[in-house]
């Protein structure tokens, strides 16, 4: 019996690593990959951390883990396939056998859907993002192009517009779906352009972003624009598959917790990327590790 188990190990399962030991807590993080960090590990270089401005992504999740450590926090790996209410316990179901604990901490993470084409793996963190607010930054005075046409989508294609050079919108259909304020805003900017009814067949270069071959749905001509950077934003979903039939979620699968992190199963926080919430960076990640852990101290009174 641990008195509090982590799901996952990224900056908010790391963090609530650090504070549920700092707390005196006997803890016990469960990862699913053999590498700690999350999708941090796969950014080339963070920027917008306090203090650590420049640091390559996967040296950050590494920094993480080894302050996790010190702590004397436990580490093991394993899928988890469920969570149960046992009364005073919480029973954590996984492929390694079940773990018992008093308090839990979903803090698996989300993940950004994929294009699927060629080049994206291989230049992902080169050029290929799924995070302007996260990487925008690195291509001031750069051509970009952003692929989606939701609010994420035209909200990033507003936000590189104030520092690139020109951003182009990739969409596949001849309207968007954002709001219609977003819309007005973007299409007002003189250096976004639109491709309508567009495809991304792949993204091309060696070792960094170079270009983007379009199919024009129309006609299913070819064109390939001149690019150092594209952003996909496509999506985003929560990895919440194996909480969501005992645990309140919203519409998308988000698990509904507030600033407390608290989830409707008592004794049981979500934190980061997987909880309900306006901004999902690392910095609010690891402040919702903090919370959660106050939130079970609370809990245990």
């Amino acid at each position: 019996m641990h008195d509090l188990i982590i799901i996952g190990s990224g900056p908010a399962g790391l963090s609530a690593a650090v504070y549920g030991r700092r707390a005196g807590f006997s803890t016990l993080v469960i990862e699913k990959n053999p590498m700690s960090g999350g999708q941090v590990l796969n950014t080339y270089e963070v920027d917008n951390y306090l203090g650590l401005p420049g640091i390559n992504g996967f040296d950050m999740g590494m920094k993480f883990r080894e302050h996790a450590e010190k702590m004397q926090a436990e580490f093991i790996e394993a899928d988890v396939l469920g969570v149960e209410d046992m009364g005073d316990y919480k029973l954590v179901k996984t492929t390694d056998g079940d773990y018992e604990a008093k308090a839990v901490i979903i803090a698996s993470g989300a993940s950004h859907s994929h294009l699927g084409v060629p080049g994206e793996e291989e230049l992902s963190g080169m050029g290929v993002s799924y995070c302007a607010t996260c990487d925008g930054a690195f291509f001031r005075g750069k051509t970009v192009a952003v692929i989606g046409g939701g609010d994420v989508a035209v909200e990033d294609a507003i936000f590189l517009a104030r520092a690139c050079e020109k951003v182009y919108l990739i969409h596949r259909r001849d309207s968007l779906r954002a709001a219609q304020s977003l819309q007005d805003t973007m299409l007002a900017l003189p250096n976004v352009e639109v491709c309508w009814n567009s495809v991304v067949e792949s993204i091309n270069g060696e070792g960094r972003v170079n270009s983007i071959t379009l199919v024009h749905k129309n006609g299913g001509t070819k064109s390939e624009l001149a690019v150092q950077g594209v952003f996909i934003a496509v999506g985003i979903k929560p990895n919440s598959e194996s909480f969501i039939n005992n645990i309140a979620a919203d519409e998308k699968g988000y698990l509904i917790a507030g600033e407390d992190c608290a989830t409707s199963m008592p004794g049981v926080f979500a934190a980061g990327d997987i909880r309900t919430k306006k901004l999902r960076q690392i910095v609010t990640a690891v402040a919702d590790g903090a919370n959660a852990v106050e939130g079970i101290q609370e809990y245990f009174l």
